[in-house]
C-alpha cells in the first residue's frame, strides 16, 4: 500500500521514486522543521516544497527573486492541477485584491511573492490572517553577504520568525560553500540550525571545457554550434551591444538565434523568452539578465563567451543545461582582457569591502579558466566537496597532460618584457611589445627602443596569450590592483635565474588542435529511441503549447518523450508508467499522446516492455 506521499508524488508528479535526498528534506518540511536544502540546479528543489505543500493544511507562501521565475513555476504548478498564484508590483489592484480574496477562501494552494513584499507591515499583516503551511525561500544564497548574488531584501527574510514563530521555513539553493550556509540558517533565524541536507555539486551528465578565446570568438562559438543544430541552448556574453552583434552573425550564418538583454523594451523581452521556450528559436545570446528565471529541463548546451565574475555564477549559469539529467556540454572561452574588464567593474563600487572580496572571488574564477585540472574537480572543491577527476567529462581530463612543452625560454622573455615596462600595463601591450608592434602607445612611451622589443616575433599572438594565461595561473605575474597592469611575484625572480621550469600542455600551444576539439563532443540519448518518432511527439508537444499558451517543456520534457519513443506505450496503465507523466497530466494531454504513438507504432514492432 502507497503511503499518501509516495501516492502525490506518483499521482501529481508522475514519478514512482525520490531524487536522492527529496525524500528526506520532505519528511522534515512535513515535520514543521526548518531545513536547508543545497542541491544541484536541476536536482529537483522545487518539488521538496510543492509535494508537502499538498499535504499540509494551508497555504504555501514562496519567496522567490524573480517575476519571471515565478511565472514559469506557477504554470507548471498548473499542469499539474494545483492552484497556484503571485503578488507583485507588476499587477492591478484589481488582480491584487482578486488573489487576497482567494487566498482568504483557501482557493490558492501556493503563493509566490518577491522579498521585498514580505517588508511590508501591510502584507505581514495580510499573511497572518491566514493559515499558513510554512515558508519556503527559493534562492536562498541571496540572503547571504558572502554569496554572489547578496540582496539586502533577503537579508531582512529573519523577521519571518519574529512575526510567524510557530511556522516553519524551508531554504532552497544550488549554490552554497560552507560560510555561505552557515550564514543563512543564522540570519532566517533557524530553530533547528544542524538542518542542512547538502548534495553533490558535481553534474556529472554536463561535459565541461574552457578555451583561449581567439580574437572575438565567433568563430569558434560557429565551430561549436555545427553539430547542434537542432539543440536549444544559451550563449552567454558580457554586454549588451555584443547580444546584438553576436546573435546577428549566427542569424547570417543560418542559425535560429536571438538577442536577450536588460535594455530591450519589455515586450521585446518577452518576446524572445517566449519564442525561447515555446522552441520556435534554439539559441538565446543573452547576458546575466537572462537564465535565472527560467526552468526549461532540455536546455542542451551553454557557452560563456568570457570569464564570469564568480564560481558561484558560473555554477549556476552552466546548470541551466541538461536539467533532465540528459548528456549536455558547457563551453567557456576567456581571454585575459576580461579580468581587466571585470576589474574596472568592481573599482567602480565605492565599499571596500566588498572589492576585497569580489577580487577574491574573481581570482578564483581566474585559476579556474587556466587550470590544467579537472573541471569537476575544481567546481566541487570550491563548495567544500571532495570529488575524484572526472576521467572523460572535461576537456583536462580527456586531453591528458602527458605532453608536455617546456616554455621557460618563452616565459623569461614575457617575465623581462613586463619587468622593462614597470610593469604598468597588461597582457595585450606586452604581447604587443614582444611581436614588434608599431602602435602609437608603445612608440610615444619609447617601448620601441627596449632591448625586449620585437624578441617574440617567431609566435603568434594567441601563442604569446597562452603564455601569459600559464604565468597567471602558475601566480608567476599577477594583475596590479592599482592600474590593473600585469606585476611580477617573487617566483618571477626564480623562474628568470631558471631555478624553476614552467611548461604548458602541449596541446594547448597548438591553437589549430585546440580550436577543434572544442566541438567533438555530442550530446548521447538515454534511450535507442527512433529520431522520427521522438520529432513527431515533439510537434504534437509544441501544438498543443502554442494552442494553451504553456511553454513546451512543462507539457513533458524531452526526457519524458524519449522514454514514450523508446516504450511506445498501448494504453493508459503503460503510459503512466514513464517518469514525468502523473494521472492529471495523462487526464489533460495523455489521450493526445497514445493516439499519435499508435498510428507511428510500425507493424512488426516488438514492445521492449515484453
Amino acid at each position: 500500500m502507497l503511503s499518501r506521499k509516495q501516492q502525490v508524488l506518483q499521482e501529481v508528479f508522475g514519478f514512482g521514486s525520490f531524487r536522492p535526498l527529496q525524500d528526506q528534506a520532505v519528511d522534515k518540511i512535513l515535520a514543521g522543521e526548518d531545513v536547508l536544502l543545497i542541491l544541484s540546479t536541476g536536482g529537483g528543489k522545487s518539488l521538496c516544497y510543492q509535494l508537502p505543500a499538498l499535504l499540509m493544511d494551508g497555504v504555501l507562501v514562496v519567496v522567490s527573486p524573480l517575476l519571471a521565475l515565478m511565472q514559469d513555476q506557477i504554470l507548471g504548478l498548473e499542469s499539474k492541477g494545483i492552484s497556484a498564484a503571485m503578488l507583485s508590483s507588476m499587477q492591478s489592484m484589481e488582480e491584487i485584491r482578486a488573489t487576497e480574496d482567494a487566498l482568504r477562501n483557501q482557493e490558492i494552494k501556493v503563493l509566490f511573492v518577491a522579498p521585498e513584499r514580505l517588508n511590508n507591515d501591510y502584507f505581514l499583516s495580510f499573511l497572518q490572517s491566514l493559515n499558513i503551511a510554512f515558508f519556503a525561500v527559493d534562492e536562498a544564497h541571496c540572503v547571504s553577504e558572502w554569496g554572489h548574488e547578496f540582496r539586502a531584501d533577503y537579508r531582512k527574510l529573519g523577521l519571518l520568525k519574529i512575526r510567524f514563530p510557530d511556522i516553519s521555513i524551508a531554504a532552497f539553493t544550488a549554490t552554497a560553500t560552507q560560510q555561505v550556509e552557515k550564514d543563512i540558517v543564522a540570519q532566517l533565524n533557524f530553530k533547528q540550525r544542524g538542518n542542512i541536507i547538502r548534495g553533490t555539486v558535481l553534474r556529472d551528465n554536463l561535459y565541461i571545457s574552457a578555451v583561449v578565446r581567439q580574437e572575438n570568438g565567433y568563430q569558434q562559438v560557429l565551430n561549436f554550434l555545427e553539430k547542434r543544430t537542432n539543440e536549444q541552448g544559451i550563449i552567454y556574453v558580457q554586454s549588451r551591444v555584443k547580444t546584438e552583434s553576436l546573435a546577428k552573425f549566427l542569424q547570417e550564418k543560418g542559425f535560429q538565434a536571438q538577442a536577450y538583454h536588460a535594455g530591450l523594451s519589455p515586450e521585446k523581452r518577452k518576446s524572445a523568452f517566449n519564442n525561447f521556450v515555446g522552441e520556435k528559436t534554439n539559441i538565446m545570446v543573452a547576458t546575466i539578465a537572462f537564465g535565472m528565471g527560467i526552468d526549461k529541463s532540455d536546455i542542451r548546451f551553454v557557452i560563456h563567451t568570457s570569464i564570469p565574475k564568480t564560481i558561484e555564477s558560473y555554477y549556476q549559469e552552466i546548470g541551466r543545461a541538461g536539467r533532465d539529467g540528459l548528456s549536455s556540454e558547457v563551453l567557456l572561452l576567456y581571454g585575459t582582457s576580461d579580468i581587466g574588464v571585470l576589474s574596472r567593474f568592481i573599482d567602480a563600487v565605492d565599499n571596500e569591502d566588498y572589492r576585497q572580496l569580489a577580487f577574491q572571488k574573481l581570482n578564483t574564477v581566474k585559476q579556474y579558466a587556466f587550470s590544467e585540472s579537472c573541471r569537476h574537480q575544481a567546481l566541487s572543491r570550491y563548495f567544500d566537496e571532495d570529488v575524484e577527476p572526472c576521467k572523460t567529462m572535461c576537456d583536462n581530463c580527456n586531453e591528458p597532460d602527458t605532453k608536455r612543452k617546456d616554455i621557460t625560454e618563452l616565459a623569461q622573455k614575457f617575465i623581462s618584457t613586463v619587468y622593462r615596462t614597470e610593469q604598468r600595463f597588461g597582457q595585450n601591450y606586452i604581447i604587443d611589445v614582444l611581436r614588434g608592434a608599431k602602435t602609437q602607445k608603445i612608440l610615444n612611451n619609447n617601448h620601441d627602443k627596449l632591448s625586449v622589443y620585437g624578441i617574440g616575433q617567431n609566435l603568434s599572438k594567441i601563442q604569446w596569450k597562452m603564455i601569459g594565461d600559464r604565468l597567471l595561473e602558475l601566480e608567476i605575474i599577477q594583475v596590479s590592483d592599482e592600474f590593473r597592469g600585469l606585476i611580477l611575484t617573487d617566483k618571477a625572480r626564480s623562474v628568470l635565474k631558471s631555478e624553476e621550469k614552467v611548461d604548458i600542455r602541449a596541446i594547448n600551444f597548438n591553437v589549430s588542435k585546440k580550436s577543434a576539439s572544442i566541438a567533438k563532443k555530442s550530446t548521447l540519448p538515454e534511450y535507442d529511441f527512433d529520431e522520427v518518432i521522438f520529432e513527431s511527439l515533439r510537434a504534437l508537444r509544441l501544438e498543443i503549447a502554442m494552442e494553451t499558451k504553456m511553454p513546451a517543456y512543462v507539457i513533458f520534457d524531452n526526457k519524458t518523450l524519449q522514454a514514450m519513443a523508446y516504450l511506445l506505450p498501448t494504453d493508459k496503465e503503460k503510459f503512466l508508467q514513464i517518469n514525468g507523466v502523473g494521472e492529471v497530466k495523462y487526464k489533460k494531454y495523455g489521450e493526445q499522446f497514445l493516439a499519435l504513438i499508435n498510428t507511428l507504432r510500425a507493424d512488426d514492432f516488438q514492445d521492449p516492455t515484453h
